[in-house]
């Protein structure tokens, strides 16, 4: 399964982007999909994720209230709005895929990745 994000930007402090993920040919159905980030430096870690019938989400602490993650079958996308972005939120974000039973909040929990998209947050 192949992934695109898209949707990254450039944004002011406070301001919103919603990112979109695809998976041309595929669709997403029957898979879980994540949202995770990497800012330079650091390691890629969790934001959110939403279970294949879009009934269960997880957000990571630091996103929680201000992130909201979607799917719309029908169209085979999934979306992640994100709401009051601050400086930290700058990244690159990667979405994910994964069949499993289980939605999954580790980086192992997923088989299939797309490229990121930047999301650069300023001050």
């Amino acid at each position: 399964v192949q992934l695109q994000a898209f949707g990254g930007g450039l944004v002011q402090t406070g301001g919103s982007l919603r990112l979109s993920c695809v998976a041309p040919g595929r669709g997403f159905n029957g898979y879980n999909v994540g949202w995770f980030r990497q800012a330079p430096g650091t390691e890629r870690e969790f934001v959110a994720t939403i279970s294949w019938h879009g009934i269960t989400t997880y957000y990571a602490d630091s996103v929680k209230g201000r992130f909201t993650i979607s799917r719309d079958n029908a169209k085979d996308m999934v979306y992640l709005q994100m709401n009051s972005l601050k400086a930290e939120d700058t990244a690159v974000y990667y979405c994910a895929a994964d069949d499993s039973r289980s939605t999954s909040t580790r980086l192992t929990g997923y088989r299939y990745w797309g490229q990121g998209t930047l999301v650069t947050v300023s001050s």
